[in-house]
């Protein structure tokens, strides 16, 4: 019994690099050109979101937008500004995907900009505790911290984003502006 199926296991795999040696070469090529193709396609279409993703309007056609359809219309009212709709959009896609940080940092960043700060940490802590090194929760956390006036609170995650980026990144940079600019408004006497 032993014998058989080892026998069978050597003959899948035999039969299985056969197929390989005869079709993987012709294949190998068409993947090889396809990426060219398709990212001089999409070059110009990826080079205008942000990093961030929750501020720029949607490219039509987007590889994402098969995903959750609350989640694109979350994104989609993140991108008009529509803070209320977003967060209506984005709960049930949260509630759908529990182990997904993506929703949850989109919601924090929803709410943050809704001045519910309360729901937006609680969302930015739980997009943290799914994805530790997710740079946007840990920048957009931070500005909400300079938003209710705690720079030190801000200053950690801008250390947790000098750990996380070994090289340059748009959200540390993007934190450090913000806690040097909120800084020297408090110098000036501004709020």
């Amino acid at each position: 019994m032993v014998r058989a199926t080892a026998s069978a296991a050597l003959l899948g795999v035999l039969v299985a690099a056969a197929a390989y040696v005869a079709i993987g070469p012709a294949s190998q090529q068409q993947v090889r050109r396809a990426p060219a193709d398709a990212v001089a396609g999409r070059a110009t279409e990826t080079e205008s979101w942000p990093i961030c993703g929750a501020m720029d309007a949607m490219a039509a056609g987007a590889d994402w937008a098969q995903l959750d359809p609350d989640f694109v219309a979350g994104k989609k009212a993140l991108a008009a500004g529509d803070w209320a709709g977003a967060i209506a959009a984005l709960t049930p896609a949260a509630l759908r995907d529990a182990r997904n940080a993506e929703p949850q940092y989109h919601l924090g960043y929803a709410y943050r900009r809704a001045r519910q700060f309360e729901a937006a940490f609680r969302h930015y802590e739980q997009a943290l505790t799914l994805n530790p090194r997710h740079r946007g929760a840990h920048a957009h956390m931070g500005e909400a911290f300079l938003a209710i006036g705690q720079p030190a609170r801000a200053e950690e995650h801008l250390a947790a984003l000098e750990r996380i980026c070994l090289i340059p990144c748009e959200e540390h940079d993007g934190l450090k502006a913000a806690i040097a600019a909120y800084k020297a408004r408090r110098l000036a006497g501004g709020s």
